[in-house]
């Protein structure tokens, strides 16, 4: 079903929109949470540890393409806003050839280059084999990231955001089906994990295509209308390329941090993996809506409605601050219980070292949810440059406040870094939104 979101109510255009986003991205979570649950019940902290640092590798590198996806789904909501299918299409195509070519580089790269990836990321010796084999793995499903995220981006871009949920929910399904019967029945171990959550990729990509070739019949191409057009390419390269450089730079940051807490250990990594789970599991929804903030500015901003953009922005702050004040306090009750989810009730330290990393940074969920509004907004009206500049703020901040911290007062260091790089780029973002009135 196809959305204009630039006619209706406000709050229950964006509500309606957001919702199917925030519960698809819930359950793409799942891929690597029933991994590290699996992972950690069934074969061991070390086995959990290898899969969490993965975890952060197969992020930073699946985040180029999510980010060339996401600044191209913007000029998909614009060109759709203005009611150009004509050029729509010519970017459907260029994009489709642009970053399919790319996901296939990155691919064969990542592969190549693995072991001096894991000597990067610090994993001691003893998890380098888990962690090889499961990203190999991974790595060889990464065209499947860009089919899904390329096609669920144009439905999303129309509005039509319910659809790319079903299809993650089978998948989802699948994955955890899959990772049952691998690493329990067969006994595959972390290769088990990796291979289900690939094949579950490549199902809800598979079906996400489908989908469209069969539902977007306004779009359907003749012969000569699948090209490369230099001139589109100028134009999606200016979102895409910077988006993507964006959640680059995010994801970067998160490997750094990745990087030092691995220098404490192997019982560190285990908590941090657990807790960053929760932590993500905890926030995303609010980055899920920010997502489909983005394309309601999108569309309204190629429509000229600039007033509906001004009402987006007061109801979204407001809707974030309600959420994450209410999650903020359900993970400062129950850290523990929710660390039990990953491991063992023995593993005590894994525990504590994880609860304390809950308890001081969802404190601070509510700077989060501003910044993913930020992030957005800017990449709705087309000033990426300002996303960019604002995840550079937050993530520098935290990754020199870690590294410097971490030396005097240990692992608090590196928690209590993350939220004040939240909290700065929140300052500047409002700053220049209130001077530079970027919405008049």
């Amino acid at each position: 079903m196809i959305k204009d979101l630039t006619k209706g109510s406000t709050s229950k255009v964006i509500v309606a929109f957001s919702i199917p986003m925030i519960l698809g991205n819930l359950f793409q979570q799942l891929y690597n949470i029933v991994d590290s649950i699996i992972v950690g019940k069934f074969i061991g902290t070390n086995a959990l540890a290898a899969v969490g640092s993965s975890f952060a590798v197969m992020v930073f590198i699946t985040s180029i393409l999510l980010g060339l996806c996401m600044g191209t789904s913007v000029v998909f909501a614009q060109f759709f806003g203005a009611k150009n299918i004509k050029d729509l299409k010519t970017t459907m195509s260029t994009s489709f050839i642009f970053i399919g070519i790319i996901s296939l580089v990155i691919s064969i790269l990542s592969i190549i280059f693995v072991d001096n990836i894991l000597i990067f990321m610090n994993i001691p010796e003893e998890l380098c084999k888990d962690t090889r084999k499961y990203l190999i793995i991974i790595f060889s499903g990464i065209f499947f990231t860009f089919l899904y995220n390329w096609a669920a981006g144009l439905l999303r871009s129309l509005g039509n955001s319910k659809a790319p949920l079903y299809f993650l929910i089978v998948a989802a399904i699948t994955n955890i089906a899959l990772d049952l019967i691998f690493v329990i029945y067969f006994d595959m171990g972390v290769s088990g994990a990796a291979l289900a959550t690939i094949i579950s990729q490549a199902l809800s990509a598979i079906l996400c295509i489908i989908y469209c070739i069969k539902n977007l019949g306004f779009l359907k191409f003749k012969m000569n209308e699948i090209k490369f057009s230099k001139e589109i390419f100028k134009l999606t390269s200016s979102y895409s390329l910077l988006t993507s450089m964006q959640q680059s730079i995010m994801n970067f940051g998160i490997l750094m941090i990745q990087g030092l807490v691995n220098s404490f250990g192997a019982t560190t990594m285990a908590a941090f993996a657990a807790a960053v789970k929760i932590d993500s599991f905890a926030y995303m929804p609010v980055q899920d809506f920010s997502n489909a903030f983005s394309t309601y500015v999108a569309q309204n901003k190629g429509a000229g409605e600039s007033k509906r953009i001004k009402s987006g922005i007061k109801f979204s702050i407001i809707l974030i601050t309600v959420f994450c004040l209410f999650i903020t306090i359900v993970v400062e009750i129950f850290a523990d219980k929710l660390m039990l989810i990953f491991v063992n009730s023995s593993e005590i330290q894994v525990i504590a070292i994880g609860v304390t990393y809950l308890r001081i940074v969802s404190l601070f969920y509510c700077f989060i949810g501003y910044l993913f509004m930020f992030y957005g907004l800017y990449r709705g009206l087309g000033h990426v440059k300002v996303s960019i500049v604002l995840s550079v703020i937050s993530l520098g901040i935290r990754v020199v406040l870690a590294y410097v911290l971490s030396p005097i007062v240990g692992l608090k260091g590196i928690w209590w870094a993350i939220p004040i790089g939240w909290i700065i780029a929140d300052t500047i973002g409002g700053i220049h939104y209130f001077k530079s009135k970027v919405v008049v």
